[in-house]
């Protein structure tokens, strides 16, 4: 693949991290021209857009999916599926085994639909017998929700098989794909989902501003008049982009002009193989790397995807997660910090506009750093 040449922008920190990313050049300059929201050309972007993801997911209007945008990040996404999709008096079961599983719980609670979890340990694949089990044993749950790529530690949920179980018992099933969609290989209609939520900043390397569901078009149908949030109303969306091509409210335009960029630029890599291909390259580089010099990874490989990757800390004493995450940052190298509940980790992203060279510059300063920390490498 030819990336983007970043030679000659402003300098920008390297993102590790599992989005907001590194953008490609072409896709920030993508944003530099102003069109009005009713304008002919936004409005001809966001259906190619709309059009676009249906593709991406291998699905069409044809095959009975839709596709609705929703401004704000993939919580407000996820928020507006939720919200929309349970109907008045129906009950949730989120299945967790992370933050953003249990950030789905969260919502639901605000929202004041009936809900309750399904928890496994956070360094556990979810287990979709587990998930029949609770399904055959309460019949007032109408609705199942599950994170495909957990970016609390990276681990890969088996979305596929769950999914079978809940559509053979008769429910309506949300699948948070924030950190995978648009890089990881997922059959929607193998799957049964009925609803896919993703980001505008995350495996198709736009910029924040919007999220996206990808919609059985029978089950968008029934969330008509059901949703808790007049802004959060996702058949509304649906319905406003349907009939004029419009956003309902004011639409985060420079944000869809740089996706409709980024799309092309997931095109001309290839599409999801492409795209899944590089990641998974710059997944192997640095955990090959870390392994060298002594960190260890907090889930079993077979368990782990290939876009975000959590680490333990080191056992030596020196080691200080906010002086190494500070003295990499001077590098202009940004890691993430971590999420895990029960021990002490930190992610580094292999996913955005970065290279396996650029892996590789990381590790060489990660090895700086914990030289200047006065930790040997590989102990």
């Amino acid at each position: 693949m030819t990336s983007p040449d970043r030679a000659g922008e402003k300098k920008d920190k390297l993102l590790f991290t599992p989005g907001p990313l590194t953008t490609s050049s072409t896709v920030k300059e993508a944003m530099l021209r102003d069109l009005g929201s009713r304008d002919t050309a936004f409005i001809a972007a966001i259906e190619t857009i709309r059009n676009s993801l249906l593709g991406l997911a291998g699905l069409s209007r044809e095959k009975g999916y839709e596709c609705a945008l929703m401004q704000g990040s993939g919580t407000f996404g996820v928020e507006s599926v939720i919200g929309s999709a349970v109907p008045p008096g129906g009950k949730l079961l989120v299945v967790i085994n992370g933050a953003y599983g249990e950030r789905m719980l969260k919502i639901a609670g605000v929202l004041g639909i009936e809900c309750e979890a399904l928890r496994c340990g956070e360094n556990t694949k979810t287990d979709p017998d587990a998930v029949a089990s609770r399904l055959d044993a309460d019949g007032s749950i109408t609705t199942v929700a599950i994170v495909h790529c957990e970016t609390t530690t990276g681990i890969i949920n088996p979305v596929e098989e769950t999914g079978a179980l809940v559509r053979e018992r008769g429910k309506t099933y949300i699948v948070d794909a924030m950190s995978s969609f648009g890089a990881v290989a997922l059959d929607l209609e193998k799957a049964k989902v009925d609803f896919l939520v993703s980001s505008a900043n995350k495996c198709i390397e736009g910029v924040p501003g919007f999220s996206f569901a990808i919609c059985r078009g029978e089950e968008l149908a029934r969330c008509e008049g059901q949703a808790r949030s007049l802004s959060l109303d996702l058949f509304a969306q649906w319905k406003g982009l349907e009939s004029n091509g419009q956003f309902r409210f004011t639409p985060p335009t420079h944000t869809i002009l740089a996706f409709e960029k980024a799309l092309e630029e997931l095109a001309e890599e290839g599409g999801v193989a492409g795209r899944a291909a590089r990641y998974s390259g710059n997944y192997d580089t640095l955990v090959a790397g870390m392994g060298a010099l002594g960190f260890k990874e907090y889930l079993p490989r077979e368990d782990q995807g290939y876009i975000i990757t959590s680490f333990r800390y080191p056992t030596h004493p020196a080691f200080d997660f906010t002086e190494f995450y500070t003295r990499l940052s001077e590098k202009d190298l940004v890691i993430y910090p971590g999420k895990v509940s029960d021990a002490d980790c930190f992610r580094i992203g292999n996913i955005g506009r970065i290279e396996q060279n650029d892996v590789k510059n990381l590790l060489a300063a990660i090895a700086s750093v914990l030289e200047e920390m006065g930790i040997e490498s590989g102990a």
